[in-house]
């Protein structure tokens, strides 16, 4: 195993807070005397059936963990998930069922094994334990928590300060993710900084169970490609691992310079320092060809990074794979927009023309009412194309 100073350096890198780094140092120098790997637990909540960027920020951490010679934990809260993660909602969030979360975890580990070793990771699912738990230990768990501790946290305290209603069942969501680590007797845990109350939590629990409490690791939010709001599917502003090569670097290039460099630092192994001396354009262009080869290769990293060339440089030609709209007379272009795919409703479609995104013919409609009466090349955004024939 790598020596304590350089699995630190590693460790550190895009991490927010070590709590605390001189146990974790205790920890890896342990760990090292005995040859015993340490346990390495992050848990994701099946909400959704795709892994964007976002998620693989704690994905990139837990890999390092493994390239260390740690022994990772991908715990699935198949049952947790039921509940619902309050993290950040200002109101009661609606409950999963089993078979909806059976669906999205279905799909999680395929994905994840884009980049965790699956032959060295441990996928485990919450529901294991908790649904074997009998009622009174499951309410025994309440007694390690006091109601004035949860009304502390940060957002259900906005939320009753506000006159919000906060459940009970939401109570027990925090409770439960702190006995994962105690269930899993983790050594360390990995989070996003909204998830720094649970993961104390966590450590506070093990303690009351006469364990070692966990070290953790917080690992900052990763705004999506509008640049503000932390990379969600409900925002519209995420990049899915599944994206193709095309989209996905077409996305990258539209991220700020300013951004750029975060994107660096949590989703890459490139070094920053070096990155900076590069001329912002060429900096993007090699961020997006990086990302797209840890998820389809070199060679879709290069014909995409080609395609966006011939696209959007000085020739301005439209992709390739561009799709057809048979035209049989005029017609609305909201229309067109719905039925053609490039806009979900038509709502969108006016949205979008009357903040100038449409243009056919390299010119910006702005007439909601507007009819397209001949062929010629709609482009909505920066992105999305269509050859009217």
């Amino acid at each position: 195993m790598v020596d304590a100073k350089k699995q630190l350096e590693v460790i550190k890198r895009g991490a927010i807070d070590l709590i605390s780094e001189e146990e974790l140092v205790k920890k890896i120098e342990l760990s090292l005397k005995e040859n015993r790997p340490l346990k390495v637990k992050a848990g994701f909540d099946p909400t959704a059936p795709d892994i964007h960027l976002g998620h693989t920020v704690l994905l990139r951490k837990m890999r390092q963990f493994q390239e260390l010679g740690h022994e990772v934990y991908f715990l699935i809260g198949d049952f947790t998930a039921r509940i619902g993660d309050p993290t950040g909602r200002s109101q009661i969030r609606k409950t999963l069922t089993k078979e909806e979360v059976i669906d999205n975890a279905r799909t999680y580990k395929a994905q994840v094994g884009k980049i965790l070793d699956l032959d060295r990771v441990h996928v485990v699912f919450n529901s294991e334990w908790f649904e074997k738990m009998s009622v009174a230990r499951f309410l025994g768990l309440t007694m390690h928590v006091t109601v004035s501790q949860m009304a502390q946290r940060e957002d259900f305290k906005k939320r009753l300060d506000a006159g919000q209603d906060v459940s009970i069942l939401e109570f027990m969501y925090p409770i439960l993710q702190a006995y994962d680590s105690v269930f899993l007797h983790a050594d360390i845990e990995l989070g996003g900084t909204d998830q720094t109350f649970n993961l104390l939590l966590g450590r506070e629990l093990q303690k009351d169970f006469q364990q070692e409490p966990q070290t953790v690791i917080t690992m900052p939010l990763l705004e999506g490609v509008d640049g503000v709001n932390k990379m969600s599917k409900s925002l519209g502003n995420y990049i899915s691992i599944n994206d193709k090569p095309g989209d996905m670097f077409g996305k990258t290039m539209s991220i700020s310079d300013e951004l750029m460099l975060k994107y660096y630092t949590l989703l890459t192994d490139e070094d920053v320092a070096e990155i900076k001396k590069l001329h912002p354009k060429e900096a993007k262009v090699r961020l997006a060809k990086s990302i797209i080869t840890q998820y389809h290769g070199a060679a879709a990293a290069d014909a995409a990074a080609a395609e966006f060339s011939r696209v959007f440089g000085a020739s301005k030609e439209i992709p390739q794979d561009t799709p057809e709209y048979k035209l049989a007379g005029p017609k609305s272009l909201v229309e067109i927009l719905v039925e053609s795919g490039l806009c979900k409703s038509k709502n969108e479609a006016r949205r979008l023309i009357s903040q100038k995104a449409v243009e056919c013919g390299e010119v910006k409609i702005t007439d909601e009412a507007a009819v397209i009466e001949r062929p010629g090349i709609l482009k909505v955004g920066t992105r999305r194309f269509l050859k009217i024939v």
